[in-house]
């Protein structure tokens, strides 16, 4: 597994994976983060993985505790992490989960569809059957507690994000920006073109996992009425 190391700071090896998104980068990034996650090295704080790239933040007191060849902390974990990448075979993960999203589309929850509709030359209803008709991959999560980027939308539906970010977009709306998709999973500015909303919880801090989704999950976007959203959010309580 071919890769390319850089120092984040002076606790945290960068590892480098490729340079394009797509599906081959990220399940190298998956192999990684599985064996990280089931066998973390004593000194390791914690792993992030993302498109192209994995951080591993690590102690630098500990390395040096388990370093027998006196060489900096930098060096040792780098060399670790070598003799890892070079035993890991370039492959597919462990099967990944699959995670329904249920989303009511337009109206009040989605003010941007019918905008994404007409760029594209689409109905409302076309928009809404092509982004809920698509194989999607969590490539990564961040930005805000539990956001997931995802890949997989179909280019017919990409948009350009808004020239004016709103100040204030609803918790578990989803947005569209370019040929991504994605949910906000709290109340936050932003700037994608909001074509709906999930009643699912995407960030829940008292879990000991508060993000619904990570990385290397695979989701489906399930379409629901108003009535339906509705009554999903009276069940919650």
């Amino acid at each position: 597994m071919s890769c390319d190391m850089y120092p984040l700071g002076d606790h945290a090896v960068l590892i480098e994976l490729g340079e394009g998104i797509n599906k081959e980068t990220q399940a190298c990034v998956q192999v990684i983060a599985a064996f990280l996650e089931g066998h973390p090295p004593i000194w390791m704080i914690e792993y992030i993985p993302a498109f192209t790239t994995i951080t591993v933040f690590y102690d630098p007191v500990r390395v040096l505790q388990s370093n027998q060849k006196a060489i900096s902390p930098y060096d040792y974990v780098c060399a670790f992490l070598a003799g890892l990448l070079s035993g890991l075979v370039t492959g597919t993960p462990s099967e990944s989960r699959v995670v329904d999203i249920p989303v009511c589309y337009g109206g009040k929850f989605g003010p941007d569809l019918e905008h994404v509709a007409m760029i594209n030359g689409l109905t409302m209803e076309e928009v809404v059957r092509i982004h809920s008709s698509g194989g999607y991959l969590v490539y990564m999560i961040g930005f805000a507690p539990g956001f997931p980027y995802v890949g997989g939308m179909s280019e017919r539906i990409a948009a350009p994000r808004r020239e004016s970010p709103r100040l204030k977009i609803p918790a578990r709306t989803v947005g569209i920006a370019g040929k991504q998709t994605g949910i906000y999973p709290i109340e936050t500015p932003g700037g994608w073109q909001l074509i709906g909303r999930t009643p699912l919880e995407l960030f829940r801090p008292g879990d000991e996992s508060p993000s619904l989704l990570r990385a290397g999950d695979r989701i489906q976007f399930i379409p629901i009425s108003e009535k339906e959203y509705i009554e999903w959010e009276q069940d919650k309580r």
